[in-house]
């Protein structure tokens, strides 16, 4: 969808523009002509539905380590990602990255935390989140919250309340 694979951006901010050339400069002109936030998310579906149709495909052996690591809610280990595939552990580490832009063990960890952040918003007690997502205790699950929201759990669950 971005034209480039994600492993190439390298974590850096690059512009829409530089990505999507004369496709984002039309994008933004036809936001900016919708009358209604309506349009313009009809205008964005439209837009990213058509790139990922557009897109190369992701080799059967990646996305079913996606589909494993999103179905173990990011608590599967990456020899196991390997196995399942019948890849060497750099092999599945060196496509997987180039494919989603991440490597297999820190797409676990985004999808184990966002599975501890929606328990925690839907108003579950810290410990059993911990316990339920596989941290080794409630502290690691503070110092997850931290390292990714940026806030303490407790700051998390009240953004999203009075957010909601």
């Amino acid at each position: 969808m971005l034209g480039v694979s994600p492993y190439e951006l390298d974590c850096s901010i690059t512009a829409l523009e530089d990505l999507w050339g004369r496709h984002e400069q039309r994008l933004r002109e036809r936001l900016g002509e919708a009358a209604t936030w309506q349009e313009r998310l009809a205008l964005m579906d439209e837009f990213l539905t058509r790139r990922a149709a557009d897109a190369p495909a992701m080799a059967p052996e990646v996305a079913a380590a996606w589909d494993l690591i999103v179905n173990q809610r990011g608590r599967v280990r990456v020899d196991d990602l390997a196995a399942s595939c019948g890849w060497s552990r750099k092999r599945l580490w060196s496509r997987f990255t180039a494919q989603v832009g991440l490597t297999p063990k820190r797409a676990a960890m985004l999808v184990r935390f966002d599975h501890a952040a929606r328990a925690l918003t839907a108003g579950h007690n810290a410990a059993d989140v911990a316990l339920a997502c596989g941290y080794t205790d409630q502290s690691h699950l503070h110092r997850d919250v931290l390292a990714h929201a940026g806030c303490t759990p407790r700051a998390l669950v009240d953004r999203n309340t009075t957010a909601g």
